[in-house]
């Protein structure tokens, strides 16, 4: 009797390993939009332990330049490298992450939760305990008494926009796909988790020859509904103040420049978000700038007296929405051009589901087909505000004493002065988002990356390195605070190793500035937000650490310039710009006073307050707080 295990594969079939067939299918999927191709898995950053060394290692050294590799040193870094990349490839690319099982697997969960709150695409390939179960438990299982098929990898199914446990060879053929279509999904894209266990990784199996075939991937632009779009069009035309907020779907849907068109036409402006700063240039006559708690006075102000609050590609999240207290209007309708229903729906809107291009253009032209435009008064009224606005960006931004320690906003203020429509600035935590929203003036289209879904610390210096390798040749700066420094430096070896010249700007302000801000505006007077030492009366009110972060980017192999001076810091800048070697630019900030430092917040955010307390901070935060919480609203 013939010994199957001898038995010759078919010519139909491969025979590989799990991981072997995994690393093989992925190099050979494809994405296309507009009539261009694009790889959807460029490559894979990995860490290897026992749960995937022998596995997923293996069959990255077999695939050899077929599938590219980057090594990483934080696990949770390299899926930010891989969402950089995958924002700056508009979606259509991605990158996969490999970690072993325990530690490693669950360092994903945050870097996870980053790229399903901003919907963005990353593939997730954490090793997994044994499926056979040789012994029990083995070294980093997590025992679960009341169940036998859990482990540390199910912390990332609340994370993830699909999820699989690989538990036998085969069972990867129809999951593959489903992870596939979930990344390529406009509507649906996030991380995807394939949990392999580290022994079903290396066992062989017979694979289909088709498995392995060129799989290409329709982004689809799908087109609104011909009732809601006649309702849209009746929506905006009955408006006398309607308003558009860009959020970061016009990126995801390339819809910029129609977007440009949309408001030329009509003469509507045109807000942003975090997510959707850039989809105009600052320059656009409709462009009214940041829109919420760290948007523009003239943003914000429309906001308050619109009666139609056009919704593109945006989720409405608290700061959009300065937590239910901005679109003031008694009579204010929504209308919301989303991909998604269940965003479209938000603020008990008119939905218009689609592509944002798609829906821009077909609600374009059917205003245009009925002469649509605002009243001219109006787009007098919000020109002269953002001109009005622009002069204190000016302000903010001027640094007339050359020898002086620059404030933050000096500090954009000579970016700004420095950078082109190349240049990409990379944010995501502290005071720099505010002040980026507020102040900053985007050039192009994916100039701006500041991750504020997730405002995750430690994001940007490996957001960096994920952005660089999808746009080579363009300058890319990581704009940290000492905070956010401390969370994450680790890609700084990377960078170092991969010879990726990103320009790192470390402002040391000895603290959590942000945090230490809104502590003191709730009554919690800065507590445990600077970095001092410990003083006799028990509290952190000593003097600041000597913590030289300078040094410590130099000891990771980054060349360092440091800043003492406005002076400085303009040769600096201007320097890092034009290194070819990573290279970071580290300058002490100084403290704004209230006339040359960036404008406050145009509109509230909601940090509930203590309700009742003894020390008078706390109460008297507590009597500012009820009376904005009296704003706020239900839109229904």
């Amino acid at each position: 009797m013939t010994d199957p295990s001898r038995t010759p594969a078919p010519a139909s079939t491969r025979r590989l390993t799990t991981a072997q067939a995994l690393i093989a299918f992925l190099a050979r999927q494809y994405t296309e939009r507009d009539g261009r191709r694009r790889r959807l898995i460029g490559a894979t950053w990995g860490i290897f332990g026992h749960g995937n060394v022998a596995g997923v290692g293996q069959a990255l050294v077999e695939a050899g330049p077929a599938m590219p590799y980057f090594q990483g040193r934080s696990e949770q870094a390299m899926v930010h490298a891989a969402v950089g990349y995958a924002r700056q490839s508009g979606r259509l690319s991605a990158h996969a992450v490999t970690t072993s099982i325990g530690p490693g697997a669950t360092n994903l969960v945050t870097g996870a939760a980053l790229a399903t709150v901003n919907h963005l695409p990353v593939l997730l390939l954490p090793g997994d305990t044994f499926a056979a179960r040789p012994a029990d438990p083995v070294l980093q299982q997590l025992e679960v008494p009341h169940t036998g098929d859990m482990s540390v990898n199910d912390c990332l199914r609340p994370v993830s926009r699909y999820f699989d446990r690989i538990t036998r060879p085969e069972a990867l053929i129809p999951a593959a796909l489903q992870a596939m279509r979930t990344l390529a999904d406009p509507a649906a894209t996030g991380a995807v988790t394939l949990a392999l266990p580290q022994d079903v990784q290396a066992e062989a199996y017979d694979w289909p020859a088709e498995f392995f075939a060129e799989r290409v991937w329709h982004v689809r632009r799908p087109a609104p509904d011909p009732y809601e779009l006649e309702q849209a069009v009746r929506a905006v035309r009955a408006a006398r103040r309607p308003l558009v907020v860009a959020g970061g779907g016009v990126h995801h849907s390339a819809a910029e420049e129609t977007l440009a068109a949309f408001a030329a036409a009509t003469r509507i402006p045109v807000a942003s978000t975090q997510a959707g700063k850039g989809s105009l240039r600052h320059d656009h006559p409709a462009d009214v700038g940041g829109i919420g708690h760290t948007g523009t006075a003239t943003a914000d102000d429309l906001a308050r007296d619109a009666d139609l609050v056009i919704g593109v590609g945006t989720r409405y999240t608290d700061f959009t929405t300065a937590s239910g207290t901005l679109f003031a209007a008694p009579a204010v309708r929504f209308l919301n051009l989303n991909v998604t229903g269940f965003d479209a729906h938000k603020l008990a809107a008119l939905p218009l589901v689609g592509d944002a291009r798609t829906c821009l253009e077909e609600l374009g032209a059917a205003l245009a087909a009925r002469a649509y435009r605002v009243d001219a008064a109006y787009e007098t009224e919000y020109t002269a505000a953002k001109d009005r606005w622009e002069r204190r960006v000016d302000a903010a931004f001027a640094a007339p004493d050359e020898d002086a320690r620059p404030t933050q906003a000096q500090v954009l203020g000579l970016l700004d002065a420095l950078v082109t429509d190349d240049d990409i600035l990379i944010n995501a935590a502290g005071s720099l988002p505010g002040d980026l929203h507020k102040l900053w003036r985007a050039r192009s289209p994916r100039q701006y990356h500041v991750e504020y879904g997730y405002s995750c610390m430690g994001y940007e210096i490996p957001a960096a390195l994920g952005v660089q390798l999808a746009a080579p040749g363009r300058p890319v700066w990581a704009l940290v605070g000492d905070g956010s420094y401390l969370m994450n430096p680790t890609e700084i070896v990377t960078a170092v190793q991969e010879s990726l010249p990103v320009k790192l700007v470390v402002l040391q302000n000895h603290g959590y500035a942000s945090i230490g801000g809104l502590s003191e505006s709730v009554g919690a007077e800065r507590f445990g937000t600077a970095y001092r030492y410990r003083d006799r009366d028990g509290g952190y009110t000593g003097l600041p650490l000597p913590v030289d972060l300078a040094a410590n980017a130099a000891s990771l192999g980054m060349r360092v310039l440091r800043a003492r001076s406005v002076r400085d810091l303009r040769e600096a800048l201007a320097e890092a710009r034009g290194a070819d070697r990573p290279t970071c630019v580290h300058v002490e900030t100084a403290a704004a006073d209230a006339e040359s430092g960036p404008p406050p917040a145009q509109a509230w955010w909601d940090v509930p307050v203590a309700e009742t307390a003894h020390r008078p901070p706390a109460a008297e935060a507590r009597k500012e707080y009820d009376r904005q919480v009296a704003a706020r609203r239900h839109h229904l």
